[in-house]
């Protein structure tokens, strides 16, 4: 991406006004089959300037500021999606978090890092990152979902469900151990996330972009990401219809509305390592990991508890074993600081089973 210094391109802006105008119309009327299907293909439009606005404010900020940003940003729009989906549908949307904060960690460590290892190995054959910045997440990953998404099945006798003491345990638990991540990546190991020299783009030697252009890229940025999340919610009845209709599992609306909110971290990672700098794209595929659960957990308990409404956490065996799986090959991946196709290809093959499995389960 070529960053601008004074000015930005006239889609950046258009593409966000657009999808507030047709988010409007939604709100006020019941939109037609034109304004859905428009509000599809503006939704995607405007996922790609949020990519730019993104890349913007992180070459503002610097590394690992930057990827922070971003994944904070994308979280929060994560997590508002849920509850409202939550409180709208009810009891029977009462796996929703679950569905949703699962499917984004399967999207994000075998989706995304998979596709990025591939194109960053077929296009520079081999690349590295900093070992001890991925093996901290990967360790505050591994203790976040089991404390959310497994421990719910040992501890209750009533099902994946904690007790009301026990799921504010276990969002205050998130929150300490994503906010302690936060400080290393950010204050006292910053430089565990930094590159390690070379395997830099050139808009890394690129001037910044200006406070003033910097500043509209991050107002528009939240808007993008308000908008695509005011479209997606606009489109769920006619996702949950379509998802009726082709008779697939539930558990598929959790997985679209994950690769929906993570598609703007999604190509900004994969644009990264296409430009040799995977340092870059993991951080944004374990930083978005981590927050997700880290943010989006302890959001949804404390919804639950306020409203009374209930929240299954507990994965079923099959998600056990996949969950598993990826961490141990997340582990050994990523446990050498080097990386190439094969990894890729590996974690995309578990990834594809992850779909596989939740289309016929």
């Amino acid at each position: 991406m070529q960053v601008p210094q004074n000015g930005m391109p006239w889609w950046a802006w258009v593409w966000p006004a657009a999808a507030w105008l047709i988010l409007g119309a939604a709100l006020l009327m019941e939109p037609p089959a034109l304004l859905l299907a428009a509000a599809g293909i503006v939704l995607v439009a405007t996922v790609f300037a949020a990519v730019f606005h993104a890349e913007v404010v992180a070459h503002r900020v610097g590394e690992p500021f930057g990827t922070l940003v971003l994944a904070l940003s994308v979280t929060v729009i994560e997590t508002a999606l849920i509850v409202s989906v939550m409180i709208a549908g009810g009891p029977e949307k009462a796996g929703l978090a679950r569905d949703t904060v699962f499917a984004a960690v399967m999207i994000i460590c075998n989706g995304l890092v998979g596709l990025c290892l591939l194109a960053g190995g077929v296009r520079h054959r081999e690349q590295g990152f900093q070992l001890q910045g991925a093996l901290a997440a990967l360790a505050v990953l591994a203790a976040l979902v089991t404390l959310t998404l497994v421990l719910p099945n040992f501890v209750n006798t009533a099902g994946p469900v904690f007790t009301v003491p026990q799921l504010l345990f276990a969002g205050a638990a998130s929150l300490v151990l994503y906010g302690a991540f936060v400080f290393v990546q950010t204050i006292r190991h910053r430089d565990y996330f930094l590159p390690e020299g070379g395997g830099q783009s050139e808009d890394d030697h690129a001037p910044p972009p200006s406070a003033r252009v910097a500043l509209a890229s991050f107002g528009l940025l939240l808007a993008c990401l308000v908008a695509v999340v005011g479209l997606a919610k606009a489109l769920n009845p006619t996702l949950e219809h379509g998802i009726a209709v082709l008779g697939v599992p539930k558990t598929v609306a959790g997985i679209v509305i994950a690769a929906l909110v993570l598609m703007p971290e999604g190509l900004a990672a994969l644009r990264a390592a296409r430009s040799d700098r995977l340092q870059t794209s993991m951080n944004l595929a374990l930083g978005s990991a981590l927050a997700t659960i880290g943010l989006t957990i302890p959001a949804v308990s404390l919804v639950s508890v306020v409203i009374g409404q209930p929240l299954a956490l507990g994965l079923g065996p099959k998600d056990q074993v996949l969950l598993a799986l990826t961490l141990l090959v997340a582990v050994i991946t990523l446990g050498t600081g080097r990386t190439t196709v094969l990894q890729g290809i590996v974690h995309l093959v578990i990834f594809a089973s992850f779909l596989f499995f939740a289309l016929m389960p």
